[in-house]
């Protein structure tokens, strides 16, 4: 079971509050997990990647275990701790501004 943290304004667009549990097949990575939540949330599918590229979309970051994944694989495997529910994985909205 992997534990998800969602960004405020994803939170309500899913209509979920708190953490997210989810089962995710195969080796867990960023990848496994998004697929994993726009397959039980289809009203998040865009909104974290592009839907095309499957690529992480600019304003978004991936946390585990106090490490910035954003700029790794989308496939790289996540830390133990997250594969094993200990830890959850975060998906931030980073701010921009000057």
């Amino acid at each position: 079971m992997i534990r998800v943290v969602l960004p405020a304004h994803l939170k309500v667009l899913a209509n979920v509050s708190g953490e997210i549990e989810l089962e995710v097949a195969g080796r867990p990575s960023p990848a496994s997990v998004i697929d994993a939540l726009e397959a039980h949330f289809p009203m998040l599918l865009g909104t974290i990647r592009d839907p095309v590229t499957q690529q992480r979309r600019k304003f978004v970051r991936f946390y585990a275990c106090e490490r910035d994944l954003s700029l790794e694989s989308i496939d790289v495997a996540l830390p133990e701790d997250v594969q094993r529910g200990r830890e959850p994985f975060f998906v931030v909205g980073a701010m921009a501004g000057g």
